[in-house]
């Protein structure tokens, strides 16, 4: 028993110098975690200088664009064909994707060699090669009388401009074909399968393996967005916002990079962490200077690269007692199944022993101990190395999604990963501590290339169908330019008709005359009440007006809310609740004794006799009062202010909101003579000569008209560029058929239009995957304010996502996109049929005055205009586009409603004191 025990410590003892010896030895070889940090910094700094445009052409990193835009979402069927080149085999195979609720796919192979002749021979015999290769696979399969699309997997550096085409950068692994360094690869295949007659390929998508992994391990698992192959080669994929890829237009969504790793320090970037034997292994290679990391990483040299170790300490006495065998001279001799035999947990000895004699090197016990462990450091760097590189990305991924903790799935081949017998299980334990905030699932891919392939087809046929069919859904909301000029056309007509005294009771453009006939000079003054209802809220204000040279204008306000009691009740409670509000506010300022001048804006279409008697027309923005149309509402206020009995007002003018905007730029530009809002609702003023006007006596001079334009359509005009969603918002609204223009340009519905068009695409199975939420069925739930924030050039789809999050709508990546394009749509067609309106309006003033060429300024205010991202600008090109005769400056308004209500009471004022003298 003693001797068993003796024997044991002698051969661990034993065990231990012998590491300690290589350990000595291979020190440089050894990477604490401290330099795989460092590393995985550098990788992160090399894929920047990838993605920047700029920086790529020198970058070592090429971060390939590869045109793969989308995951598989289960929805993807068909059959597919996929060719395979990048190894010593070509395989063919035949792949059948089902949706049939299983979500599975079946693969059907046939694997042909690659001689040298080919690997090495002209681009014209490689690709009749591969042609009559496929011929004759689908032959076997009795497919030659099917049209089938095919994936291409080029497993070699390719430059790609989109899906089907890719420009070989160069060669790599064993592959020295000439005339193809280049040259579009697919349009080559293309040729040489046009020369077979009896069949019909489409080649749609050029695949590198290394996305063919991700792209198949992604078909079973959707969290999946790395790929990863540690093989003969090396190489990592993974998911990419398009906001950083800068090589590509556009800036939505993400697309698979291609890293092409193995040439991570080309530009020197790792000559620090390279030994002697790195440099030795790289002069000896085909390829000198280039795929330096590979050749730290790759199945391809890990072999060789003990081979070189084992050599020089040899020689220098450490193994062997010095005697150096032929075979140990001999390169390629040792390759990395030799490596994985001799790293077996079990059986490693042995067959190191035998791996040794079969060398000529008659090893001791000693030497097969000390050899076994050169074969783990070597393997081991390799694993430490590719973990750096993978936590860089796994980093990057986090960054993107601004996770403080992630969960992915990493799709990985390759037969190092495989077969060796520790190097899975080393990656995994290194890389969790590298990326601690990083949950990693590996999938292993099956036929990851072919499989792959045609997965990626498969995609792209569902992303070209689903984009047929959004197009389709959103055709109906782009206005040509000729419907553009319709609108305008017709717009001028309603115009025109309007102002006519026999067309007053069917006009639906009212032209309402405001009595307001004249602008600010600059002399008003004094101290004015103003009244702004239009909305949930109500506001009083106190105006102070300075004239000369010091003149300016101070507000003081209060807001009041109107709860919907009250919006939806009596008139006369309506009205006893503004002057209880204004009797607060009086109080609030201590003013309650003086009889100031009051201008009441009041944003509903009234029908004005002189400028203090305003007829309501009817309600529009959710107010139902009762026996309020048809009443003056300047009389119903000072009925309120009689029955209160507590105070006196001087009510000289009702005042539209939008006749307000435009006096209070008039203010500060003497010509600004049309104000417009855009807005909850949306409304147009403008300065008309008061000859055109019939409704009211007299033709000198200019009046204000407010159009009350939000009616247009009303009477059937636009109605062939309304839309069904159009016509679902309108049935649903509080006044159907009524405001139909206003109902596709204001903010109170163009949430509501997004709304049923995503329950539209929903249904169609174009989103969400086919659930439409009980939050999305809402009536209200997308308020126009998300479109604003969607539509964010500032916003990531991150956060887009988390806009729709917060209205509980769970979408991915691709949801974002179509949500923002609707987003995009509904408010580009409400920004252009606005300006196509307004480009009437200035076009009708350049006419009034008889101009070649008007200068003008719109006021404008309203919430859509003044925070939306893109509606001001496109509103403004069309007003350009379509009144090209017009130089129109848009200005923006300071509180229309209230300050605009005080100026016109100022000029009511002044010009009464006028006439009176």
């Amino acid at each position: 028993m003693f001797a068993v025990h003796l024997l044991a410590f002698h051969f661990t003892k034993l065990k231990e110098d012998q590491i300690k010896k290589v350990d000595r030895f291979l020190h440089q070889l050894r990477l604490p975690d401290d330099v795989l940090q460092d590393v995985a910094a550098r990788f992160q700094a090399e894929m920047l200088k990838g993605l920047a445009r700029d920086t790529n052409p020198t970058a070592a990193v090429k971060m390939l664009p590869s045109f793969v835009r989308s995951l598989p979402d289960g929805s993807e069927k068909g059959e597919f064909l996929a060719v395979d080149l990048g190894g010593s085999q070509l395989r063919a195979h035949q792949v059948r994707v089902s949706d049939d609720g299983k979500q599975s796919s079946q693969l059907e192979s046939k694997f042909y060699p690659t001689p040298k002749e080919v690997t090495q021979g002209n681009g014209a015999e490689l690709f009749d090669y591969i042609a009559d290769c496929l011929s004759d696979f689908m032959e076997t399969r009795n497919l030659k009388q099917k049209k089938l699309p095919l994936g291409f997997t080029f497993s070699f550096p390719c430059k790609q401009t989109k899906l089907d085409e890719g420009v070989l950068l160069e060669w790599t692994k064993h592959f020295r074909v000439r005339g193809v360094q280049g040259t579009d690869v697919v349009s080559s295949l293309h040729r040489a399968l046009q020369k077979h007659q009896d069949i019909d390929v489409d080649v749609l998508a050029l695949v590198n393996d290394t996305v063919g992994t991700m792209m198949t391990c992604g078909y079973d698992d959707p969290r999946c967005e790395v790929g990863l192959i540690i093989g003969t080669g090396t190489n990592a994929c993974y998911m990419e916002e398009m906001r950083h890829i800068s090589l590509v237009e556009g800036d939505e969504g993400r697309m698979c990079i291609n890293t092409e790793w193995g040439a991570f320090g080309d530009d020197g970037a790792l000559d620090d962490l390279r030994t002697e034997f790195d440099r030795e292994l790289d002069l000896g290679s085909l390829n000198p200077g280039k795929q330096l990391f590979e050749k730290m990483i790759s199945s391809l040299y890990l072999g060789e690269l003990v081979r070189l170790i084992l050599l020089k300490m040899t020689k220098e006495g450490l193994l062997f007692n010095g005697k150096v065998s032929t075979a140990l001279l001999t390169k390629g001799k040792i390759e990395m199944k030799h490596v994985s035999a001799m790293e077996n947990y079990k059986e490693g000895l042995s067959n190191t022993r035998e791996i040794l004699t079969e060398l000529k090197l008659f090893p001791s016990e000693e030497d097969c101990v000390a050899v076994q462990h050169v074969c783990t450091i070597v393997s081991f760097r390799s694993a430490n190395l590719c973990a750096a590189a993978l936590a860089a990305i796994l980093t990057r991924l986090r960054d993107n999604k601004k996770l403080l903790r992630m969960r992915t799935t990493v799709g990985i081949d390759g037969g190092l990963y495989k077969t060796h017998p520790r190097y899975a299980q080393r990656l995994h334990k290194v890389l969790r501590r590298l990326v601690p905030t990083c949950d990693v699932r590996f999938v292993l891919s099956r036929s990851g290339s072919g499989r792959g392939a045609a997965t990626v087809t498969a995609v792209a046929l569902r992303l070209a169908a689903q984009r047929r069919r959004l197009d389709a859904a959103l055709a109906p909301l782009l206005l040509p330019p000729s419907t553009l000029q319709q609108v305008r056309d017709s717009m001028r007509a309603e115009l025109e008709f309007g102002l006519k005294r026999e067309a007053q009771g069917q006009a639906t453009v009212k032209m309402l005359p405001t009595y307001v006939c004249g602008m600010p000079d600059g002399t008003e003054k004094g101290k004015f009440l103003a009244l702004d209802l239009g909305g949930t809220n109500f506001r009083v204000l106190l105006v102070k007006i300075k004239s000369g040279r010091r003149r300016s204008v101070q507000m003081y306000n209060k807001i009041f809310a109107i709860p919907l009691e009250i919006m939806q009740g009596t008139g006369e409670e309506l009205f006893d609740h503004i002057v209880q509000c204004i009797a607060d506010f009086l109080d609030y300022m201590g003013i309650k004794g003086a009889r100031l001048p009051l201008g009441f804006t009041f944003s509903f279409p009234c029908r004005q006799t002189s400028i203090d008697k305003g007829t309501l027309v009817g309600w529009t923005k959710g107010f139902k009062a009762t026996d309020c149309e048809g009443e003056d509402v300047v009389d119903m206020l000072r009925e309120a202010i009689r029955r209160r009995n507590e105070f006196d007002l001087d009510i000289v003018a009702v005042v539209n909101d939008t006749v307000g905007t435009m006096m209070t730029c008039g203010y500060e530009d003497p010509n600004c003579e049309i104000g417009l809002i855009a807005g909850t609702g949306t409304n147009v003023c403008y300065m008309e000569d008061m000859k055109n006007i019939e409704t009211v006596e007299g033709n000198e001079g200019k009046m204000c008209i407010n159009t009350e334009w939000g009616a247009f359509g009303d009477n059937g005009c636009i109605d062939h560029i309304r839309t069904k969603y159009d016509r679902e918002v309108d049935e649903g609204s509080l006044n159907p058929g009524k405001q139909r223009y206003e109902k596709m340009t204001s903010g109170m519905y163009l949430g509501e239009i997004v709304r049923e068009i995503l329950i539209d695409l929903t249904k169609q199975g174009l989103l969400f995957r086919g659930h439409i939420s009980e939050s999305l069925r809402k009536r209200g739930i997308f308020e126009t304010k998300f479109l604003s924030q969607i539509e964010s050039d500032r916003l990531a789809l991150l956060q887009v996502r988390r806009v729709l999050q917060h209205l509980g709508l769970d979408s991915t990546c691709e949801d974002s996109i179509i949500v923002k394009e609707v987003c995009a749509a509904v408010s580009t067609r409400a920004a252009r049929l606005c300006g196509a309106g307004l480009a009437a309006v200035v076009e009708k003033r350049r006419q009034n005055r008889g101009v070649e060429r008007l200068q003008i300024t719109v006021g404008v205010d309203g919430t859509l205009y003044k925070l939306h991202p893109h509606f001001s600008r496109i509103l403004q090109e069309t007003v350009k586009e379509l009144a090209p005769q017009c130089d129109v400056t848009f200005m923006l308004s300071e509180d229309g409603s209230g300050k605009g209500a005080a100026l016109i009471t100022a000029v009511a004022k002044r010009l009464h004191n006028v006439g009176q003298k």
